[in-house]
């Protein structure tokens, strides 16, 4: 799966590699979350276009938000047979920029994260789908999920799902929903090829959304993990104390 990305590369470098007609300026980021606003390339009228969308799908149908779980990713296998999927795979495909992503693997007990990214260090392109929610007052939210699928033996080790990277030369096939049907697009939704990726792991600061920092990338350290693996010192217990004794009635009462 993917719940948590890093995009690092300047602004410029991923216009260029995209190919958008805007020009964004946007801070590094190490440490997206679901419900955030993220970056995403459309196509629309033959052009590709930078747009910001709130990570988390909401289908069109769907009448209140608040009451629907967010989709913060698809899977490649059924996306065309899912509602809430399988319109945004026929009109609305798009991708989201990235240079990494955030896995965590279970061992003793304990959740250790991993950052994933691209061998060469260049940058990738997510393939998403996105949905436009309308609200009964007029209000619209642009919204979209990552597609995942099934992960190669090499990387099923870190979790069982990774997310789709669409290639350069792939760009035009996956954005282009009028040039190339479903059945096209579909044939792009599998896993990285084993040696495309490699990882290492990183400190669990990670594990919360307010730490946005470059420190999270960077491998852990000897102490860091030292201080993650040792035993936490149980809480001490509050000493119970008695409550003072009523006092005697002296026979006048007390407004106190």
């Amino acid at each position: 799966m993917c719940g948590r990305f890093v995009i690092t590369s300047p602004p410029a470098a991923l216009r260029q590699m995209f190919g958008y007609e805007e020009l964004p300026n946007f801070p590094p980021r190490h440490n997206i979350a679901p419900t955030q606003p993220i970056p995403v390339i459309i196509l629309d009228n033959g052009a590709r276009h930078f747009r910001l969308m709130r990570w988390g799908l909401v289908p069109a149908w769907v009448k209140d938000p608040r009451n629907f779980t967010l989709l913060i990713n698809a899977r490649g296998e059924t996306v065309r047979e899912k509602p809430a999927f399988k319109n945004a795979l026929k009109r609305r495909r798009c991708l989201v920029p990235a240079d990494g992503y955030y896995e965590r693997q279970s061992a003793d007990g304990r959740k250790r994260p991993f950052f994933i990214h691209r061998r060469d260090g260049a940058p990738m392109g997510f393939a998403a789908l996105a949905e436009t929610w309308a609200g009964p007052n007029g209000e619209e939210v642009d919204t979209v999920a990552i597609v995942t699928a099934a992960a190669s033996a090499e990387l099923a080790g870190l979790h069982h799902r990774v997310p789709v990277t669409i290639s350069p030369a792939d760009f035009t096939l996956w954005l282009d929903c009028n040039a190339h049907d479903v059945d096209e697009a579909m044939q792009l939704l599998g896993p990285p090829e084993d040696g495309v990726f490699s990882w290492y792991e990183v400190s669990t600061r990670v594990n919360s959304v307010a730490n946005d920092d470059a420190q999270l990338i960077l491998p852990i350290t000897d102490e860091e993990r030292a201080a993650q693996e040792a035993p936490k010192k149980a809480p001490k217990k509050a000493v119970a104390r008695k409550a003072p004794a009523p006092p005697q009635d002296d026979g006048q009462g007390s407004l106190f």
